[in-house]
């Protein structure tokens, strides 16, 4: 999600923000510290780039899927960009087959959000994610109701 809030931020590409986050945040160097340096030594370095690679790649693809599941009254421009940003990490994970399945990948971004919002915004990543997981892994939401971005009464 940083990177690529740091990609769209600076119009950096892809590679060179995957460069920077592996040379300077994530894996552990002889010689460097871990957590307590900045980095995170224990990164799946693939699947970080994998994510970021296939986000950018495809954001036309997200970016329609993310406008789709917002209210109308939110186009996508009107999110914060760190919402935004971790709404197509998530989107790209999710549309991984191989990946963990849709329930722990929302609730790992659900655990992000709530780090970097107080207010509604885990509410509405929540019922945006879910929207998008009942599109891209239909099979693991059968029989079940989908979560909704209106507040109940």
């Amino acid at each position: 999600m940083q990177a690529l809030f740091q990609s769209e931020q600076a119009e950096t590409s892809a590679e060179t923000v995957i460069d920077e986050f592996v040379r300077h945040r994530l894996g552990v160097l002889p010689g460097m510290g871990g957590f307590e340096d900045g980095r995170v030594p224990e990164a799946d370095v693939p699947l970080f780039a994998a994510i970021v690679r296939a986000a950018v790649a495809q954001q036309d693809t997200i970016d329609r899927m993310l406008a789709e599941a917002l209210p109308a009254e939110w186009p996508l421009n009107r999110l914060d960009p760190v919402l935004r940003a971790l709404l197509r990490a998530a989107a790209a994970e999710l549309a991984r087959a191989e990946g963990p399945p849709a329930k722990v990948v929302i609730n790992e971004y659900l655990n992000v959000a709530h780090g970097f919002f107080e207010g509604e915004e885990p509410r509405m990543a929540n019922a945006i994610l879910d929207r998008l997981a009942r599109l891209l892994r239909t099979g693991e939401f059968a029989g079940q109701p989908p979560l909704s971005l209106q507040r109940e009464s």
